[in-house]
């Protein structure tokens, strides 16, 4: 009798690791690298140490990343050594382009699969759909956790900034793809959608059934400001363009905007103060209930 008390015990405690293991999940936009930027005193080379500590320090443990060169890939990758990637150049679907990379911690998760489709009716190569001004990608990987062996799917887009129709229709694509993907299993979509909360391509994610935002569910919220800066740290806004939805088999304990600055000196002891991009990164501390 003791013996099996003791089994059922051990069963339980298992099962209650499987079920609350937290993880922090992300979203960032970094910001491409250019020439203007650096004239204007947000050069990519003075953001890289501070974007690759702020990740660390907040700890994500797996993030979407927006506008990633793979000359800043590389830079980001070592400086955070922990951290293996998938994704790929949106112009020629390897190295040419932006990227819409997924960093996750090595040590925490196993790469299952991965794969990527371009933000257009030929969303099989390199391409520009609908009215969009540029080709946009989204990369998509299945993650195993070492610790318990439950896996999720994540998913990580950059939307276009210009055409409203290829922001609908690439609302209805990723839908598309996360069905015939990952069916009913559990899923993360991440990105910088240029869509705020009010938007039509807002809604069709939001009002799915299949995904929820986690800044309506989240059980503790701290967002001061909204998620595009444009390199000014007296900008207001409540616009989030920015977003982390999640299926409902995740709990999401904590969403937060995280506002990080740091500052630089122009001279004669007179410091200006920074932004790490021009987009405040979102991090949301979830659980998995399955």
């Amino acid at each position: 009798m003791r013996k099996t008390f003791i089994i059922i015990l051990l069963t339980l405690a298992i099962q209650t690791n499987s079920i609350a293991q937290a993880i922090n999940i992300a979203t960032y936009n970094i910001r491409y690298e250019n020439k203007s930027d650096s004239l204007n005193g947000n050069g990519w080379g003075q953001r890289l140490p501070v974007i690759a500590k702020l990740i660390q320090f907040h700890d994500f443990d797996i993030f979407g990343a927006q506008e990633v060169f793979y000359g800043q890939l590389n830079g980001m990758l070592s400086l955070m050594p922990e951290y293996g990637f998938i994704g790929v150049g949106r112009t020629d679907g390897e190295k040419s382009g932006e990227c819409s990379p997924v960093f996750y911690k090595e040590e925490k998760f196993k790469l299952m699969q991965s794969g990527n489709f371009w933000l257009s009716e030929t969303d099989g190569k390199p391409s520009v759909g609908w009215d969009a001004a540029l080709p946009r990608i989204c990369t998509w990987g299945k993650f195993q956790i070492k610790e318990n062996g439950i896996c999720f799917w994540y998913f990580n887009l950059h939307m276009d900034h210009i055409g409203v129709k290829a922001r609908l229709e690439s609302s209805k694509l990723v839908l598309e793809k996360i069905k015939a993907l990952a069916g009913d299993e559990a899923v993360i979509l991440t990105g910088d959608f240029n869509s705020d909360q009010t938007s039509e391509g807002y809604k069709i994610i939001s009002g799915s059934g299949i995904l929820q935002d986690s800044y309506e569910t989240a059980e503790v919220r701290y967002a001061t400001n909204g998620t595009f800066n444009n390199f000014n740290p007296l900008q207001k806004t409540y616009i989030r363009i920015d977003h982390i939805f999640v299926s409902k088999g995740f709990r999401v304990m904590r969403y937060g905007v995280l506002t990080d600055t740091y500052w630089t000196e122009t001279g004669k002891g007179i410091f200006v103060t920074r932004m790490p991009s021009d987009h405040f990164p979102v991090k949301v501390v979830i659980t998995l209930d399955r």
